[in-house]
């Protein structure tokens, strides 16, 4: 690999690209996940308004979502896609089947973020009269939210790792860098290149949701 400006520019662009898919995605995935993890949630069987045949169809939707491989989604979903952004190549055209991938986990991440708010809390608001909305957005959400921070973390690491898989069918980022010159054109020290700054974006997305989780946790000031 020669290190002329070429080759800093398009890994400059892998980043920006990656950062991009990474983070729109992840922004999408969470707007339909949070919603889907609070249903789940308050419909349980002993949650705050059960409804066990919503909860059992919506869980049902889920697990389904989440047991189809990301590359086989990506295969499935060029129809979508295409419909959608336009196109099937690109940084745009991975953060549909990235969002349907990551909405279904980040859905379960917040289930069970709420799941540890301590049922004491949740009569109390009961008993002081505290709407079904009220103990959400006053109860369950600021309680959970450092067991959210740290589940943000595992998520948005998990859909980079998405992210780079989709190198293969014509993705953006360091994925597709990492397979058009470190794959198929051996260029070993370019692929590893490519792994490193991958690391370190993982260990900068960890760091910092995992000290935002710290600064938010109660238990600990």
């Amino acid at each position: 690999m020669v290190w002329d400006g070429t080759t800093i520019e398009m890994l400059k662009n892998g980043i920006l690209e990656t950062l991009f898919m990474v983070l729109g995605s992840s922004l999408i995935a969470y707007l339909i996940g949070i919603p889907l993890g609070i249903i789940l949630v308050v419909t349980d069987t002993d949650g705050i308004h059960p409804i066990p045949a919503l909860q059992k169809a919506l869980g049902l939707v889920i697990n389904l979502l989440r047991s189809v491989p990301f590359i086989i989604l990506l295969l499935v979903m060029i129809p979508v896609t295409r419909a959608i952004v336009g196109t099937t190549l690109g940084a745009k055209a991975v953060i549909p089947p990235l969002v349907a991938a990551a909405a279904p986990y980040i859905a379960r991440m917040v289930e069970s973020s709420f799941k540890e708010v301590d049922a004491g809390v949740i009569e109390a608001a009961k008993s002081m009269g505290a709407t079904t909305w009220q103990i959400i957005w006053k109860v369950l959400l600021p309680e959970a939210k450092p067991s959210l921070l740290v589940g943000a973390a595992i998520s948005i690491t998990t859909i980079l790792g998405y992210s780079a898989m989709a190198g293969f069918v014509g993705g953006g980022g360091l994925g597709a860098i990492a397979i058009n010159y470190g794959y198929y054109r051996y260029q070993t020290d370019m692929m590893l290149v490519t792994v490193v700054i991958l690391v370190v974006i993982v260990q900068i997305i960890q760091e910092t949701w995992m000290k935002l989780s710290k600064i938010s946790d109660k238990r600990i000031r």
